[in-house]
């Protein structure tokens, strides 16, 4: 029996008033209950919004166990209701600010810390994500294969079952991959990034991404081996990257078609890739069967940019960009022409896909071969650092602060950067990748997060060979939960500011939360600010159980700045300590 249907109006003698009267009554206790019970609801299901000043000094709850993978962004319970077009409903798609439930989201049942790199590369704890389908289907292939409480990763793929080992040993004949002259790399649907695991030996990073798909975390399982991943799609947008920025991009079976729709998606490779880089293609449609038509568009095309095909071995084709300006406008089958003045090619946070060459002032300059090899690139300010307004002293001067504050970290505060406890590690406000420069000898790899609303200084973090994205931290990060280490925000007010107004744009609880869901237990995130801004901090991250200390900035800088250390306390459901 329902609640409204137990409150039935009780007859009390036979006046007509009589009865009316308690009718109206019962009718106001039943509006009354109800009112609570919505009450209780908002209370106990706390959303997303102006969620600091509500839950401070309160414990945030935990997510329900089926939210152990949450990903905000890449919801199929969201993304199955839009258009198929493009893969569309696959790229990134955000809940509304105050409809992501405020809550933590928990470690799978029998979760235990990262197996510690290099290790890690060969091998996972089964239970961090107990997803046998890859196993199930790819086993044949080397991807991996579960023994015992392990993942075990014979480091195969679907073109190269034999090992990634010997796959790069077959591309070093035609591409420069143990000279120095390679550094960043894209590996686009990598699966569990067998491929960029392997080729961390010869000094060469490769981002590589894949989407959320049927198989099931190949990007968790390539980030809990401690390889550079990221969740991504290409579909309708330009990928969050700045222009001609990677050495190499590698596509092993990504199955991406790269010819249709007007040539958008080679034309977006274009943009990625470095003058003088190389562009790998091991699978479909290269010399494959009932895909002649695919193949010969895809020659054309290349052709018509001007790639000079190196090589097709097997069912592999390598292609190298001209290391000077594009050479359209030309006469080309394909309609393809240079974009206009206006075009900014750099501009890739949800930005649509253009049909057009993006044109770069500083091909030469940038170009394989005249960029520095690894690991001169490193400390030397590029040309795009030059371009840029005072950008060499600039360089400069945030190149020497980070190697002190790197310092203070691990001489005072007792960060452990440079153990096997940090492996993965993001810097949420990287400018020109101070931080990840001064931690380049450790083992360990940095995701520099440039976020969208500040000056466009990614370009230059790739000339000096490291790797990172564009982001917007009023939004979710495309990556599983529990994927990092040691998380660093440098300036946290800033990234939820309006650079030109500096009113709030969203909230720092909000930011945090979303630092704690990527963040793997027992890890770090080191948090610098003004005193105000970090005692708001302090009160999130006591509210969702992190341990905190807060310090004075670095002695010799003079500065009135905090530093916030915290760990993220490892919890399980029941909500406890574990």
């Amino acid at each position: 029996m329902g609640l409204l249907s137990s409150l039935r109006p009780h007859r009390r003698g036979s006046s007509g008033g009589a009865q009316w009267q308690w009718s109206f009554l019962d009718a106001v206790w039943a509006v009354f209950l109800v009112a609570v019970v919505v009450f209780l609801a908002l209370v106990f299901t706390p959303r997303r919004g102006d969620t600091l000043a509500a839950l401070a000094g309160a414990a945030v709850p935990p997510c329900s166990a089926s939210e152990v993978d949450l990903l905000p962004c890449e919801d199929p319970r969201r993304s199955s209701r839009l258009s198929r077009e493009m893969n569309y409903y696959r790229e990134r798609h955000c809940p509304a600010r105050g409809e992501a439930p405020a809550c933590l989201v928990p470690p799978p049942p029998g979760y235990r810390v990262h197996v510690p790199w290099p290790e890690s590369l060969h091998k996972i704890w089964h239970d961090n994500m107990p997803y046998g389908k890859i196993a199930e289907r790819k086993g044949h292939q080397g991807w991996m294969k579960q023994e015992g409480s392990y993942f075990l990763f014979p480091g195969g793929g679907t073109m190269f079952p034999d090992g990634a080992e010997q796959y790069i040993e077959k591309l070093t004949k035609y591409v420069p991959l143990k000279s120095g002259l390679l550094r960043t790399g894209l590996d686009m649907g990598c699966g569990v990034a067998s491929f960029g695991g392997f080729l961390l030996k010869e000094n060469i990073t490769a981002l590589s991404f894949a989407p959320r798909d049927s198989h099931k975390s190949q990007i968790q399982f390539a980030l809990e081996r401690g390889i550079p991943a990221f969740l991504l799609m290409l579909g309708t947008r330009r990928l969050p990257f700045p222009a001609q920025s990677f050495d190499f991009v590698h596509c092993s079976r990504c199955l991406i078609p790269f010819t249709a729709y007007n040539g958008s998606y080679l034309i977006e490779v274009d943009r990625l890739l470095r003058p003088g880089g190389y562009l790998i293609i091991s699978g479909p449609p290269v010399q494959w069967k009932k895909q002649e038509k695919e193949w010969g568009e895809l020659q054309a095309m290349a052709e018509s940019l001007c790639y000079k095909l190196i090589t097709v071995d097997g069912n592999t084709a390598i292609w190298k960009k001209p290391n000077q300006a594009s050479c359209l406008p030309n006469q080309n089958e394909f309609g393809l022409d240079l974009c206009s003045t206006d075009d900014d090619p750099d501009e890739a946070w949800y930005f649509k896909l253009k049909k057009c060459i993006s044109k770069v002032s500083l091909s030469k300059e940038i170009a394989v071969g005249s960029i520095d090899k690894w690991p001169n690139r490193l400390s030397k300010p590029s040309a795009r650092a030059s371009f840029m307004d005072n950008g060499v002293n600039l360089f400069e001067a945030d190149t020497q602060k980070w190697v002190k504050r790197v310092s203070y970290y691990k001489r005072s505060l007792g960060v452990k950067l440079g153990t096997a406890l940090i492996r993965n590690v993001m810097d949420m406000n990287a400018f020109f990748g101070g931080l990840a420069a001064a931690v380049a000898s450790d083992p360990v790899w940095v995701m520099n997060v440039v976020p969208a609303k500040k000056p466009l200084t990614l370009g230059v973090i790739y000339d000096r060979g490291l790797i990172g994205v564009y982001h917007d931290w009023c939004e979710p990060f495309s990556t599983y939960p529990r994927t990092y280490d040691l998380i660093h925000a440098d300036g946290i007010n800033s990234l939820i500011s309006d650079p030109k107004s500096g009113k709030t744009r969203c909230d720092l609880f909000d930011v945090i939360l979303e630092m704690d869901r990527i963040l793997r237990p027992e890890g770090t995130a080191v948090i610098r600010d003004s005193p105000d801004v970090i005692n708001k901090a302090v009160q999130v991250a006591q509210s969702i159980r992190w341990t905190t200390q807060v310090h004075d900035s670095e002695p010799e800088s003079g500065s009135a700045e905090k530093i916030l250390i915290a760990t993220k306390t490892f919890w399980k459901l029941p909500l406890t300590s574990g």
